[in-house]
């Protein structure tokens, strides 16, 4: 287990394999955990680096602000300590994909491209579950009562992935390491969230990867992301739905690999970083 100490905070991450460096964030609810397989089936060719958000995992519960805009910071930051090429690209899943965007708006310099896995363009795209879960009443009620959650989570997980005790193993302990305060602060300030007059200025390659059976964030985010990103590309994965890395991990992977491998086929990106 690796971490790092930022200005805000200590930030756990995992890494594995060598080459092209490249950073993996989860979504809500998750952790560094979620890309596991990915990692391996990335590790020749590309130096991984997954990481949890503050919150998260085994990141810093300390702070007192769980914002997407503090993800965004956190990211910026972990680039930055590690010393990895400025120009670097980003998979997100879900939140983590809003963040990766966020970042590149930001900080266009530091990313070479970002590829999206389910994730929301505007906040009023998510299941509206999870929009009550961004309001401290309902989110406070959810995080207070694990065995309320938990048993709708259990209900819901045939719907949400092809793979539910899977997840279920997944969630279970990551909902467990998380705080009341991360549990609504992100989801609700990522219901707030609306990219689409920004995402037309962003003149790096950003990719998705959608599922059409996703019930948690609403499949239209596709066309969106393709309609307002200038430089998009769009891969839909016919039997999943929020979770491809799960629901169809040999796809998933293999699509991902060729949005990364686009760089090496035209002889561009970051000289290969080596192995710890």
């Amino acid at each position: 287990m690796s971490s790092i100490v930022t200005d805000q905070g200590i930030v756990h991450y995992e890494t594995y394999g060598s080459g092209r460096p490249v950073i993996l964030l989860h979504g809500w609810l998750g952790s560094w955990n979620y890309w596991l397989s990915t990692m391996e089936y990335l590790r020749r060719g590309y130096r991984c680096y997954a990481l949890d958000f503050w919150g998260f995992g085994e990141s810093d519960k300390k702070r007192s602000s769980f914002l997407v805009t503090d993800f965004v910071e956190l990211v910026a930051q972990f680039i930055e300590r590690l010393g990895i090429p400025s120009a670097v690209p980003l998979v997100g899943h879900s939140m983590g994909g809003t963040v990766s965007l966020m970042l590149a708006l930001k900080h266009p310099e530091r990313v070479r491209r970002v590829i999206v896995v389910g994730s929301p363009i505007h906040g009023s795209s998510l299941n509206i579950f999870l929009r009550l879960a961004g309001y401290p009443l309902f989110g406070g009620l959810a995080r207070s009562s694990p065995k309320i959650l938990f048993g709708v989570l259990r209900m819901a997980a045939p719907a949400i992935t092809r793979q539910p005790k899977q997840w279920m193993d997944m969630i279970t302990q990551d909902v467990s390491n998380m705080t009341v305060r991360s549990f609504f602060a992100s989801i609700g300030s990522l219901r707030r969230t609306d990219l689409r007059p920004e995402l037309k200025t962003l003149e790096i390659p950003v990719y998705g990867i959608y599922g059409p059976h996703d019930v948690i964030v609403h499949p239209n985010q596709a066309r969106v992301l393709s309609r307002t990103a200038r430089h998009s590309k769009i891969a839909s994965l016919d039997g999943s739905g929020h979770f491809p890395m799960l629901d169809e991990p040999q796809r998933f992977n293999q699509a991902l690999r060729e949005m990364l491998d686009e760089d090496l086929a035209a002889g561009v990106g970051p000289a290969p970083a080596a192995a710890a």
